[in-house]
């Protein structure tokens, strides 16, 4: 499948992304997911706009990673610097390239293996720091890198500066 064939896809309730070319269906996620995702999204939102950084994006805004095959991935929450976002201009398709930062939260349903699939795909395609927030134990992991991994609890801040600017929010905020 292309990535022009997924914009036209319609198969509900299923979410959708594309890995080289294969479809894959993942079922809705739960209650919790979407509360978390919402805050972290509003957080982010509130910041970037008041700071003028850039571009936020809501969860399941697909990411063209790949082309022939084509990967399109959708991460949780995304942000987008203003240089970027302004060079690529508004789009109806999908963003061509990574963002700079994805945010991911787990499911109950997800396997650790499946999250950090995800997540290193996200690093390799260029994007500078995923954050993968987890209710349950209620941590915010920070990647920059396969080596620079940061494993955050309730009171630590989710600094951010080199990516998002003064975007700090204390972890545990994230999942009050």
């Amino acid at each position: 499948m292309t990535a022009e064939e997924l914009l036209q896809y319609r198969h509900e309730p299923h979410v959708h992304e594309l890995l080289e070319g294969i479809l894959y269906e993942m079922e809705p996620p739960g209650y919790e997911h979407g509360r978390v995702a919402m805050i972290i999204g509003a957080l982010l939102y509130a910041h970037v706009n008041e700071h003028g950084l850039g571009t936020t994006l809501a969860a399941e805004t697909g990411f063209l990673l790949a082309s022939d095959p084509d990967t399109v991935r959708a991460p949780d929450a995304a942000f987008v610097a203003r240089e970027r976002a302004e060079a690529v201009g508004p789009t109806d398709r999908y963003w061509p390239g990574a963002p700079d930062l994805a945010i991911e939260v787990v499911s109950p349903n997800d396997s650790r293996s499946k999250v950090d699939s995800k997540t290193l795909h996200w690093l390799a395609a260029g994007t500078r720091a995923v954050v993968v927030l987890d209710p349950p134990l209620r941590t915010a992991t920070v990647y920059r890198s396969r080596s620079d991994i940061r494993v955050l609890a309730d009171d630590e801040p989710l600094d951010l500066h080199d990516v998002v600017p003064g975007f700090a929010p204390r972890t545990g905020d994230l999942f009050a």
